[in-house]
């Protein structure tokens, strides 16, 4: 069995017999012999491999270019270069997949937008590499969050016939044939109704609130919202806890505690994956994500956030209206430049949040809240749902909503209602956050945005 190349980097003594494998970073060669440099995806770190001339299977070290695959065994000694602590001094190398002079990652600088071309072959680099293991640790880390709490994790349904957010912008899944030039009913369809993929697993994560107490979710999700910016994608993955008996305040309390634990968690990680992003991505990422932990987040509400922006005296591109949701860039100006850390804004106007919200007793707000970083803006929207049949009535008309296709969500109204919060992270835009990567094309690993379906 090989040994990963992370546990041989990290051994506390050398090993006599030792076998690895991985893909050629760089080949050095001289007359004696040829220094191979390897990584098999373990870690940032690669191996460094001696083979000498006259070593088994040595005659095809011409052939062990960049991008070609080699298992090697041999004795664990300690390196001489001062680079690493060990390498490996090979008493017999192995070819096992060649990669001809046309592989497109060669030992030189890459843009991420051709990087993105070949999505396929990216994770082989430095920093994708890092990058999809940060993304692995990052999932590892929110269900242990929630183990520690005693949350249930709810698989919620991917295809649905409800829009949760209720703005219309959902992928239709049918079996009907759209170029027939006839028009359908969607009762010959598949599942006799209009079926999308789902926006949001709230809806349905809330009756299980309703009967387990405090659950989550935690997978993929798709809008079909045709934005370009840096910030979206159709698809991608939430985290969305739901918890009974709690309130407004209660949840904020979550969402502030999560965003800490998972920075810790980026901050702790001993892997050394954090350091390529601050070299190459943001020098500043650190100090950046030290000041989250070690600061508690400012809270203002909606009301105080719209005076603040107006009195700024900042020019935005988007004006500040009453109203209005706040955009990116005023979500980052109040943590960046004002308050200098996270912030929750809270109690938003009814009119432009959706209609399971609780409604305020000045029957003008919301009890909704969202969760903004600097650097990203928001990171975490939810709230605290309405749990009064009357009023979440009165909200679903006001909304145009059919009350005989909410009836399953109703009932938890109707029986035994309670109290209960919950929120949605993006957890593309929480990577963004802990890596300083600029677009979420590149903490995915194949994304799909608008006119871009590859892979």
């Amino acid at each position: 069995m090989r040994t990963l190349i992370r546990d041989l980097l990290a051994a506390e003594l050398p090993a006599e017999s030792i076998e690895a494998a991985g893909w050629v970073r760089t080949r050095r060669d001289s007359k004696a012999f040829s220094f191979l440099e390897i990584n098999d995806g373990s870690c940032l770190g690669n191996l460094q491999v001696i083979v000498d001339q006259g070593t088994p299977g040595s005659e095809a070290l011409h052939k062990m270019s960049t991008g070609a695959s080699v298992s090697v065994v041999g004795r664990q000694v300690e390196s001489l270069g001062g680079k690493q602590k060990w390498e490996i001094q090979a008493s017999s190398v192995r070819l096992l997949g060649e990669a001809p002079d046309d592989f497109p990652l060669q030992k030189k600088g890459h843009t991420p937008e051709f990087l993105r071309s070949i999505s396929h072959l990216r994770p082989r680099t430095n920093l994708y590499g890092a990058m999809f293991r940060v993304r692995s640790r990052m999932s590892y880390a929110v269900h242990r969050f929630f183990a520690e709490r005693k949350f249930h994790y709810i698989h919620t349904p991917i295809i649905t016939a409800s829009d949760c957010e209720g703005a219309g912008e959902m992928f239709r899944v049918t079996t009907l044939d759209p170029t027939s030039g006839k028009k359908q009913a969607f009762e010959n369809d598949f599942f006799e109704k209009a079926a999308h993929l789902t926006v949001s697993g709230q809806l349905e994560g809330e009756t299980f609130a309703c009967a387990l107490g405090n659950i989550y979710t935690f997978g993929p999700t798709f809008r079909a919202e045709n934005s370009h910016t840096s910030r979206h994608a159709a698809e991608f993955w939430m985290i969305e806890p739901e918890m009974a008996f709690c309130d407004l305040t209660g949840d904020m309390d979550l969402a502030e505690e999560m965003v800490k634990y998972l920075v810790t968690e980026a901050l702790e990680n001993q892997d050394g994956d954090l350091s390529i992003f601050e070299r190459f991505v943001d020098k500043g990422l650190r100090a950046r994500l030290e000041a989250v932990v070690s600061n508690p987040f400012e809270r203002v509400s909606y009301t105080e956030a719209v005076s603040i922006l107006q009195k700024s005296g900042k020019k935005f591109d988007y004006p500040v209206e009453y109203g209005h949701n706040l955009q990116s860039e005023h979500e980052r100006w109040l943590t960046e430049e004002h308050f200098k850390k996270p912030l929750t804004v809270y109690n938003y106007p009814k009119e432009i949040k959706p209609f399971y919200m609780r409604l305020n007793d000045d029957d003008k707000t919301v009890t909704a809240m969202d969760l903004l970083v600097p650097g990203i803006g928001e990171i975490v929207g939810g709230s605290q749902r309405e749990e009064r049949l009357d009023v979440l009535l009165a909200n679903m008309e006001r909304h145009g909503l059919s009350t005989e296709e909410y009836d399953w969500y109703i009932d938890t109204r109707k029986y035994g209602t309670v109290p209960h919060a919950g929120f949605g992270m993006g957890f593309e835009r929480l990577l963004m956050f802990v890596t300083g990567m600029h677009n979420i094309r590149d903490v995915i690993p194949f994304s799909r945005t608008p006119g871009s379906c590859e892979f």
